[in-house]
């Protein structure tokens, strides 16, 4: 039978044998596969550890040596990168495969659907929970419903489908008590055919690794709705997670600079405030950086942005959460009450493409995710002043469109994170985790989708830093 001969090519793929619940999963994806039906959808839902990822690198590969069309698709830059080396194959951001641009206009709210001219395609879609759906306020993509749009877009081409894959564990996205893309009930709602599977059972020794034996642990509590009490974790016996005092964060984190690069570390915090003490340590104590913003500095931007990328065939728009490198500091100044850099950065999650654009450099030390409202209307009103001579406003607003200071790049440093949404899709070879101030009022399921998030972006070491020891076991 052809389902044989398929999962046997999957298997051949696999770098284990599969245990019985892979089995089953691999015989059901097949079944989706082979079906002549074209309005089917595969949810796979796989906790840490479960052999979700392996699973899906080695169907990649099977339909790539068959010579099967298949897209991979992931909701930010960084988890495309990951999903991309993971399964060896090319991967898009979901925006940019589905979204346009409509050049003939001079308005930046204009991102409308694309058309999808592929045939007989597979979509597969890592990091499934990350997905929104909820229609945000000031959206500029389609519908502002990205999971309305991802499935309206897959099932116009003839004959293509889509496979979601997601840990029912993570956050759902910001503002949303779930995942819509991982709700069966939420997909059936498309008038598609739903094929779901599971994997829960951990395919890998929890006894090798600390970080995989705990994540496993905050997950049996979520799944148990018993979010009550301060978790005990299990540090003793494994190589791979390790409590750290505050007076020797310092050394490790230049140890961990040293060893596997600043692009494979990352702090993550629960708080903005936190993010930004940590983020002008490290500059000072550790890269020795005096200047507000120097060569080597790392920036995550902090708002979406579509003017620097306008008619730029390599990038759509910026996003929000997106880590760019600067390369050089051509200048700063004071304009309109706020301060301004132009600068060259690079963006490493997008094969090092470089953009010449100006930053704001408010934003680099606000407790504020980015400019406030208020902020904002000032900035707003203050450039408005410049064009106050034009008579019609449809001219001075379509000066403050085109005007690089209004249009500025919000950006933070990059060192730190937060919240977990931020890091969310990504994965570091060297996590440090610092939960910052937490008390058994604060406990709810919230915070252990929280912590259980930012564990598994940790692929070879977690540092807990300043965890208190009723935490410890």
């Amino acid at each position: 039978m052809i389902n044989t001969f398929f999962v046997k090519q999957i298997k051949a793929n696999l770098p284990f044998q599969p245990n019985a619940e892979q089995e089953q999963v691999l015989e059901a994806l097949a079944g989706f596969l082979l079906s002549p039906q074209t309005d089917n959808l595969f949810l796979l839902t796989g906790y840490a550890g479960t052999g979700k990822t392996s699973l899906v690198g080695a169907l990649v590969k099977t339909l790539d040596s068959l010579q099967q069309k298949v897209v991979l698709l992931a909701p930010t830059g960084r988890a495309a990168k990951v999903f991309a080396h993971k399964a060896g194959h090319a991967a898009y951001t979901i925006h940019k495969k589905i979204y346009r641009q409509r050049s003939f206009s001079n308005e930046t709210d204009n991102f409308t659907l694309s058309d999808n001219l592929h045939q007989h395609t597979l979509f597969l879609v890592d990091e499934a929970s990350m997905i929104a759906n909820e229609g945000l306020s000031g959206n500029v993509f389609g519908s502002g419903r990205l999971l309305d749009d991802l499935v309206q877009y897959v099932y116009s081409g003839q004959g293509c489908r889509m496979l979601l894959t997601g840990d029912t564990a993570q956050l759902p996205p910001v503002g949303e008590e779930e995942s819509p893309a991982l709700s069966p009930t939420m997909l059936e709602g498309y008038g598609l055919h739903v094929h779901t599977a599971s994997l829960t059972q951990v395919a890998r020794q929890l006894n090798d690794s600390g970080i995989l034996f705990n994540a496993t642990r905050l997950r049996h509590i979520l799944s148990e709705e018993a979010c009550f009490d301060l978790p005990k974790l299990r540090l003793q016996g494994f190589a791979d997670i390790r409590r750290l005092l505050g007076s020797e964060l310092i050394d490790s984190l230049s140890a961990s600079y040293d060893r596997v690069g600043m692009e494979e570390t990352m702090v993550i915090c629960r708080s903005n405030k936190r993010a930004n003490l940590y983020n002008i340590g490290i500059r000072n104590t550790i890269l020795y950086r005096e200047e507000e913003l120097s060569s080597g500095d790392w920036l995550l931007v902090a708002k979406n942005n579509y003017f620097w990328t306008e008619g730029n065939k390599e990038l759509d728009f910026i996003a929000n959460g997106d880590i760019a490198v600067v390369r050089r500091v051509r200048r700063t100044r004071e304009m309109y009450g706020f301060r301004f850099a132009d600068v060259t950065l690079s963006f490493p999650d997008y094969d090092d493409w470089e953009l010449d654009a100006t930053v704001l450099l408010d934003t680099l030390h606000s407790d504020y995710p980015a400019l406030s409202r208020e902020e904002n209307d000032r900035l707003f009103h203050n450039v408005l002043e410049d064009y106050a001579d034009l008579p019609r406003k449809a001219d001075r607003m379509k000066k403050m469109k085109a005007d690089p200071h209004y249009n500025a790049l919000q950006v933070k440093y990059a060192y730190a994170v937060t919240p977990c949404h931020k890091a969310q899709g990504g994965q570091w070879k060297h996590i440090y985790l610092d939960q910052g101030y937490l008390t058994e009022e604060m406990l709810s399921p919230d915070y252990f989708r929280w912590l259980y998030t930012a564990f598994t972006r940790a692929t070879e070491q977690l540092y807990l830093v300043n965890w208190v020891k009723e935490e410890i076991e």
